[in-house]
């Protein structure tokens, strides 16, 4: 088997779209594309976290990696289910329940109330179980420790779609939103607007910037389709 390091550069740089299956880590994605495609010279566009799935641009190659300040200054858009009644400590299915609350009865109208609220210009807490770097450290790495953290926040760009009220305990939406935003936060202060507590049970990516996962390659193909992956590379 030929060795990765006989391969310094790409066959081709550019971008790769990559519809990321659930419970692979961005991480993971880009391993077996470093192993696939025969190159270290590999980025990302934003991490997805491992619960999440949809579209992950992978940049391939020197050309494509130095823009990748760019892509991840681009607008995203996501769609996600909302479970109320229990929070769990990162904010996702993936997490461990810590907190239950009852439902009050909700109307469609309370529901689009409480997201006029967390719309526009907001405030958001960032997860301790999320990539962000505090001192060097992983926050899910200190989190994972056990270590007590003070909470961080950040400002960003929020817009509610398609939000509906699909049962009594679960709201399902669509948010486009600025680069920074979590969306596990959404729901965890869309949960607290309707008086109870949530988690997110599903999230996707849709969108980042003009770049849409209709588009993207498979992820679940990714293993053993070698070199040929190039023929998917588009340039940057």
């Amino acid at each position: 088997m030929t060795s990765l390091k006989t391969y310094t550069e790409p066959q081709q740089s550019g971008l790769l779209l990559l519809d990321k299956p659930k419970d692979f880590s961005s991480h993971d994605i880009v391993a077996i594309c470093r192993r696939e495609l025969h190159t270290k010279k590999i980025g990302h566009s934003g991490t997805l976290d491992p619960m999440a799935t949809g579209l992950l641009i992978i940049l391939v190659g020197r050309e494509a990696t130095k823009h990748q300040a760019d892509f991840l200054k681009l607008d995203k858009v996501y769609s996600a289910t909302l479970l109320l009644g229990k929070e769990t400590d990162s904010w996702d299915a993936d997490g461990r329940v810590i907190a239950e609350k009852p439902i009050p009865p909700l109307t469609q109208a309370q529901v689009d109330e409480a997201c006029s609220h967390l719309s526009g210009q907001i405030r958001q807490p960032i997860p301790f179980f999320s990539a962000k770097r505090v001192q060097g450290q992983h926050l899910y790495s200190l989190a994972r420790q056990g270590v007590e953290m003070e909470r961080k926040y950040n400002e960003v760009s929020v817009a509610w779609k398609q939000v509906t009220l699909t049962s009594p305990d679960t709201i399902t939406f669509t948010v486009h939103c600025s680069c920074g935003t979590y969306v596990r936060s959404l729901g965890y202060l869309l949960a607290q607007q309707l008086g109870t507590v949530g988690h997110l049970i599903q999230l996707r990516r849709e969108s980042i910037g003009p770049f849409a996962v209709t588009k993207a390659f498979k992820g679940e193909n990714l293993k053993g389709y070698g070199p040929d992956l190039y023929q998917f590379v588009q340039p940057v």
